[in-house]
């Protein structure tokens, strides 16, 4: 079987900030829009390439502002979700899209088990083995962790109009989510949605069910309204308001 990706094409995992002290590892599953070169534009236009049906904008620079900021390490994916999207078990129909709201993906029609395990093997099997990594050292070291996973979310969505500025999503555990809900809408002019615009659950997501619930680590889920951190200066603003809130957090709820 040909690997999917060429010599001179990136690994689709980075990195950003460093492995120190801090109890936060950031995550960004749709933190790039890349297609492999042998992969063509799966049949999808630029402008739709460049839309949230292939990434979520904005959300890897605010990542690794955060990182910064919390003297943490980010681990970002860097291929687009068309391909394979990095937050979905890879056996659901969700995992590798024939349409995303109401774009058809036409190179993702009629694919064979080789095509779908090319892509498992080269962009979701190596991201997700980093976290894995780094959650493994981490216990090793007995340093305390809570994973934080970094999404943007769409202003309006097949129509309609959504009012949050940002949401925190949870599955079982809520002990990080319910106090950075409680500190968000403290900083007034916030609409901040309690799994809102969407709630993670085993079905739909992979990467907080299978590396934060089953470790039992304290996880928090972050989805940004995309207008709000679509330039520079909203990026930084989130990305202080973030490393603040999460600060307080985990100070409220460590002993």
């Amino acid at each position: 079987m040909e690997p999917l990706l060429a010599l001179d094409e990136p690994s689709s995992v980075a990195t950003s900030g460093a492995s120190g002290q801090s109890p936060f590892l950031l995550v960004c599953d749709h933190a790039g829009n890349r297609i492999p070169h042998s992969l063509g534009t799966l049949g999808v236009s630029e402008s739709e390439r460049a839309r949230h049906i292939a990434w979520d904008i904005g959300a890897a620079c605010v990542a690794k502002l955060l990182a910064e900021r919390l003297g943490a390490l980010a681990i970002l994916q860097t291929y687009s979700r068309l391909v394979i999207d990095c937050n979905r078990p890879p056996h659901v129909e969700s995992s590798i899209p024939t349409i995303s709201e109401r774009t058809e993906i036409p190179g993702n029609h009629a694919l064979t088990e080789v095509d779908r395990t090319r892509r498992i093997d080269a962009i979701f099997r190596p991201y997700h083995d980093r976290i894995a990594h780094e959650l493994d050292r981490r216990r090793e070291a007995k340093l305390p962790t809570a994973l934080v996973a970094v999404h943007s979310f769409t202003p309006v969505y097949l129509g309609d109009a959504r009012p949050w500025h940002a949401g925190l999503l949870y599955n079982r555990d809520d002990r990080l989510s319910r106090p950075l809900i409680a500190l968000l809408r403290a900083e007034g002019g916030l609409v901040v949605g309690d799994n809102e615009p969407y709630a993670v659950s085993d079905e739909s997501d992979y990467t907080i069910p299978v590396h934060a619930e089953r470790r039992g680590l304290a996880y928090a889920e972050i989805e940004i309204r995309q207008d709000l951190i679509a330039d520079a200066a909203g990026q930084e603003i989130w990305a202080d308001r973030l490393a603040r809130v999460l600060t307080t957090t985990w100070r409220t709820i460590t002993p």
